[in-house]
């Protein structure tokens, strides 16, 4: 082999490596794009509204958010400030407000991020009753919602407190603080 002959063979191994290089460069950026293009929203929406009948065609559950995210591949739906609303016929309806929310490709499930706060109104002998908590998980078929954060019950004049909580907003009303309970209650004469 002459001296020409091996600098055009070393030539066209270096341009062989340099075109597979670059091959494998394109073909990363592509795959790195269709990674993002998956976990991309599919669909969003600007005051998003969900509401949940029952067989009677009476409202069972709301939900209001100012902003909503869908992804198309897990299913879910990622909620900025959503307002969720539960309502029993002759009940007052309780509403949930939270920061941010995750509701998974079930439409049931939703994880409530950040501080959470529920309330409902006073309505015949029950008094008003509000609760602050935080990282809350709500199943919206079974009005059942559960918590590990610290979190106040307040129900004026009485407060209680305590760390964890489960609570089910159907009658009866069943709501359970987890551990360190401490209260402050006022009884009338």
């Amino acid at each position: 082999m002459s001296f020409l002959h091996e600098i055009r063979f070393y030539l066209l191994i270096a341009m062989v490596a340099l075109l597979s290089w670059w091959l494998a460069q394109t073909n990363q950026a592509r795959q790195e794009a269709v990674k993002l293009a998956e976990n991309s929203p599919d669909l969003f929406s600007t005051g998003y509204y969900k509401l949940r009948m029952d067989v009677d065609g009476l409202p069972k559950s709301e939900l209001v958010a100012d902003n909503m995210q869908h992804y198309s591949k897990d299913g879910s739906s990622h909620l900025q400030k959503p307002v969720m609303s539960l309502y029993k016929p002759n009940q007052a309806p309780w509403v949930i407000k939270s920061e941010t929310g995750i509701m998974a490709g079930d439409g049931d499930n939703v994880q409530l991020n950040g501080k959470a706060f529920i309330s409902r109104d006073a309505y015949g002998k029950n008094s008003a009753l509000s609760i602050d908590t935080a990282d809350l998980r709500v199943k919206l078929s079974t009005h059942f919602a559960e918590t590990q954060a610290s979190t106040e019950i307040i129900s004026p004049p009485n407060k209680t407190s305590g760390m964890g909580m489960e609570v089910t907003f159907d009658s009866p009303i069943h709501l359970k603080l987890l551990s360190t309970v401490k209260g402050r209650y006022e009884l009338n004469k």
